[in-house]
């Protein structure tokens, strides 16, 4: 005969709890209380980004009001036809003077600084015993023509004086073509008598000596120079 022994102890039972109703509106009162709190932080962010919206708006409609005033009291001027055509004159006029300093630069017109170096030249290649009585000068650049005329006591003086101009830089390249050469005296002095002595008789008169020279004329052409720059004495 078989004996049956039951091990089922209903304290071991998985049971199964069911919510109750009051669990379920504490739970239900929690998901709205926090559903409520972040819409109201929601709402309170939004309104501050709305009151800063309208305050950025009000200072934007002011200052735009006030810009508007400003173009209103001071109008910005149109394009004045005068103006423009006087800057257009100065900038031709601009254009004008910068090609005429290019020009005179570059040496186009001839001499621009007048013929005061050639005198300063001549006056510096000084020889003893030469001077000059006449100068002309005429033309500009590479065709100018210089016309010399002097005395002098030795004729070889006058090979040294053109030595002493072609060292000059203002008459750097320039040559004279033709020379004339005449001897000449000065005018005939009056006699002059020895004082007379007591007891001594009278001597008779004796003529100063006439110092002889010799008159030259130097040009750089061969036909004689004339024009401006002349000088004669």
């Amino acid at each position: 005969m078989s004996q049956q022994i039951n091990l089922f102890n209903p304290a071991f039972e998985k049971r199964k709890q069911a919510l109750s109703a009051l669990g379920l509106l504490q739970g239900l009162g929690l998901v709205l209380a926090a559903s409520a709190a972040v819409v109201w932080f929601g709402a309170r962010q939004v309104a501050a980004l709305e009151r800063t919206a309208a305050d950025a708006k009000v200072a934007l409609d002011a200052r735009e009001a006030k810009r508007a005033d400003v173009f209103a009291r001071f109008p910005v001027p149109g394009k004045d036809p005068l103006i423009a055509g006087a800057l257009g004159q100065a900038e031709a006029d601009r254009g004008a003077l910068v090609e005429a300093g290019q020009i005179l630069q570059g040496g186009e017109l001839g001499n621009t600084h007048g013929y005061a170096d050639y005198f300063r030249a001549f006056a510096r290649a000084r020889v003893n015993g030469l001077w000059l009585t006449g100068a002309s000068i005429a033309g500009a650049g590479k065709q100018i023509e210089i016309g010399l005329q002097g005395r002098v006591v030795q004729p070889d003086l006058l090979p040294r004086y053109i030595s002493a101009l072609s060292r000059e830089s203002a008459l750097q390249g320039k040559s004279f073509a033709r020379l004339e050469m005449v001897t000449a005296q000065l005018p005939a002095q009056a006699a002059v008598s020895a004082p007379a002595l007591p007891g001594v008789a009278p001597a008779a008169a004796v003529a100063a000596p006439v110092p002889r020279f010799i008159e030259f004329s130097l040009q750089s052409s061969a036909a004689p120079a004339s024009g401006a720059g002349a000088v004669k004495q």
